[in-house]
């Protein structure tokens, strides 16, 4: 009999973050990281888990528009969905109705994504192999065959990428091991959130060092005053430690380029988000006006187009890919291809639920099969949520530890999906006492 997608199952599960400001910044003050969470079940009991990242209110219209590509994945042959993962991602992009609430951009595309890396983690599963090393160990063919280049050959050839990923091949297995026996560089946003006091900020800013974190993160771009004295705080507590700071889009392109030149006595590392994420000449702009300071964007970069357009306009010096926002495991093996033959670092974006989990996967498999290098390459973390999930990020001595169990480490614990089941589950049935303004209704 045909092993066939039998089971897709949503849950809406969000997780009261605002509560203690975690996750805090300038555009986001009350966030409650959040998951439009897919799990698919086949006829055989092989399971396969993905999910989309929110702060919160939207869940339920993100989780709608998952459910919307259900008739295309139940009822299919498993062996042919996850030999050709391609097809697949053409298939859930290019709906000819779909597509108009994007096209490739939005909650739709954010759909597309949960259902691919579902997908992919059911492969990995059946595989047997982390997802970094499913990827590392597949023909470069395939890898090429999952990538739709309609709109990228002009930046870079099916024929580029496979010569990319032949030539990664030189010293994999070497990569392998030092990834195995040493993992991953990672740097810390955990003690930067904006709605953290002063004691909390040096506190955790000095742990992360003594933890051996290669960099924090401070979110800016509230007030300029107020953003050089928490600077000053997390200077002295780190001493030459590198500091990064993020402006989630606060900023029009010549405030942005004020502000950072007002932040240069503390040396940041790099100012990730200073203006729209889709104006690609605008971070151009900021870049040539605040170099040396690197600029970093991506997290929230539709898709493969939008990233081909900053590498090919010199706008950024660092790609932040992030695992749920653009087409998925696919569109972010474009990602990693291009910014490998325009030379420009990708240290991705992990600042939400599971988001750690997930892209630790896309990052070992850049080193290991694809860049070659940890030079100048990092991966965010923050230390909230891991607990939730069966397959949690292992951190050590300020690196990541690379994952052996099959899969993509997406899948929550049971028992958390229904403890933060909005809104019946028990952390929502006794929310805590509303707050005043646009946010008085936390996750609603």
């Amino acid at each position: 009999m045909t092993n066939r997608i039998t089971g897709f199952h949503t849950a809406d599960v969000r997780f009261p973050t605002s509560r203690h400001r975690d996750g805090s910044d300038a555009l986001n003050p009350f966030p409650d990281y959040s998951a439009a969470y897919l799990e698919i079940e086949t006829s055989e009991g092989d399971h396969g888990y993905g999910f989309a990242f929110t702060v919160g209110r939207g869940n339920d219209v993100q989780l709608a528009a998952i459910e919307a590509l259900r008739p295309m994945v139940v009822g299919r042959d498993v062996y042919e969905l996850v030999s050709d993962l391609g097809a697949v991602s053409v298939s859930l992009v290019g709906d000819s109705q779909l597509r108009w609430l994007g096209p490739a951009k939005g909650a739709i595309h954010m759909a597309a994504s949960a259902v691919l890396n579902s997908l992919w983690d059911l492969k990995a599963r059946r595989a047997g192999l982390p997802l970094w090393r499913l990827l590392a160990e597949l023909p470069a063919a395939e890898l090429v065959g999952a990538i739709d280049f309609r709109y990228l050959r002009d930046a870079l050839t099916p024929a580029e990428a496979l010569d990319i990923l032949e030539r990664g091949k030189e010293g994999k297995e070497e990569r392998v091991g030092d990834l195995l026996a040493t993992g991953f560089p990672a740097y810390t946003t955990t003690p930067g959130w904006l709605g953290y006091d002063d004691e909390k900020l040096a506190r955790l800013s000095l742990e992360a060092k003594n933890d051996g974190f290669g960099m924090i993160k401070l979110k800016v771009g509230l007030d300029l005053d107020e953003d050089r004295r928490r600077l000053g705080i997390a200077r002295a507590a780190v001493g030459d430690l590198p500091i990064g700071i993020d402006a989630n889009q606060a900023w029009g392109v010549a405030e942005a380029i004020d502000w950072v030149n007002g932040l240069r006595e503390y040396e940041p590392y790099w100012i990730e988000e200073p203006t729209s994420p889709d104006d690609i000449l605008g971070h151009a702009a900021v870049r040539r006006a605040v170099s040396p300071i690197r600029v970093a964007t991506g997290e929230h970069v539709h898709n493969a187009v939008m990233f081909k357009q900053l590498l090919q306009a010199q706008a950024v010096d660092v790609v932040q890919i992030d695992a749920c926002r653009v087409g998925g495991v696919n569109e972010n093996l474009a990602i990693l291809l291009m910014a490998k033959k325009f030379g420009v670092a990708v240290c991705p974006h992990a600042g939400g639920v599971g988001l750690c989990e997930l892209v630790q996967h896309l990052s070992m498999f850049d080193y290991v099969a694809v860049s070659g290098t940890t030079d100048g390459r990092m991966v965010e973390y923050v230390d909230h949520l891991h607990e939730h999930f069966v397959d949690p990020v292992v951190i050590r001595d300020g690196r990541y530890v690379a994952p052996t169990t099959p899969g993509m480490s997406a899948q929550l614990r049971p028992e958390a999906v229904l403890e933060y089941l909005y809104p019946s589950g028990p952390a929502w049935v006794s929310p805590p006492a509303a707050r005043s303004g646009s946010d008085a209704l936390i996750g609603g």
